[in-house]
Formats: structure tokens, C-alpha cells, sequence
């Protein structure tokens, strides 16, 4: 059965796109921590970072790399944090965090609610930051 992330990546579910290519996608969060909050994913469907072939997970480091200063231009923050947590869906994914406090990225406090219109707002400003 597919995975939430690869019936976005096949279009089947919509989502506010950052960055595609190939091999990768890059979205925002549905649900983030902060306003920003992206996620990197491999369109190859892998359960755990470092099932990866090395070729893969070299390429989802480099596509984060060219994601993270876009972020950094278009969300007011101190930096961009990365994480690979998360048991929920079963495909591997990279989380991009601007902070401004570690709190930022504690995946433990609540998710923040953003309307659409300000996802698409968020989204379009990140992609003009490529």
C-alpha cells in the first residue's frame, strides 16, 4: 500500500510545493511545528533513513541542502534545523525547521494551524528563495 507521501508525490493528494525533481520533492508540513516547516522526501518509498541506498540518501542531503537556505531567506529565523523522526508514516522523510529557539523543533508540543492562504503565501515565498 502506498504511503500519505507517495500519493502526494503522485498527485493523488494535494500539498504546497517547494522543490521536485526526479528523485525528490520537497513540501510544507500539513501539520508544522512552526511556519516553514518543510519536508524532504525520497520519491523512492523506504521505510527508515538508513535502508536508503547510499546514492539515495546522498541525494535527499543534497536536495535538503539547496532547500534550507531558501527557507532561511524566507522565514524570519536564527537558522534551519534538520531532523529524521517520526514513526507515523512509514517512507522517509527529512524535516526542515526555521528556529529561533530550540523549542522550535520539539516535535512534542503542539502543531500550529496555518490557513491555506497563508501555505500558499509561505510555499511561494520559499520557491522565489531557490
Amino acid at each position: 500500500m502506498s504511503s500519505i507521501f507517495t500519493k502526494i508525490i503522485n498527485g493523488e493528494i494535494p500539498s504546497y510545493k517547494i522543490a521536485e525533481d526526479e528523485n525528490f520533492i520537497a513540501i510544507l508540513d500539513a501539520f508544522p511545528l512552526v511556519k516553514g516547516h518543510v519536508l524532504v522526501i525520497p520519491k523512492k518509498e523506504v521505510d527508515k533513513i538508513f535502508d536508503l541506498d547510499k546514492e539515495t540518501y546522498l541525494g535527499l542531503m543534497n536536495f535538503a541542502y539547496e532547500i534550507a537556505p531558501a527557507i532561511e531567506k524566507a522565514i524570519p529565523c536564527l537558522r534551519v534545523g534538520i531532523a529524521v523522526i517520526g514513526l507515523e508514516v512509514p517512507h522517509v522523510h527529512v524535516h526542515l525547521v526555521p528556529m529561533n529557539t530550540m523549542n522550535d523543533i520539539n516535535f512534542s508540543q503542539p502543531k500550529i494551524k496555518v490557513s491555506p492562504e497563508e501555505m500558499t503565501e509561505i510555499a511561494t515565498k520559499i520557491k522565489s528563495s531557490l
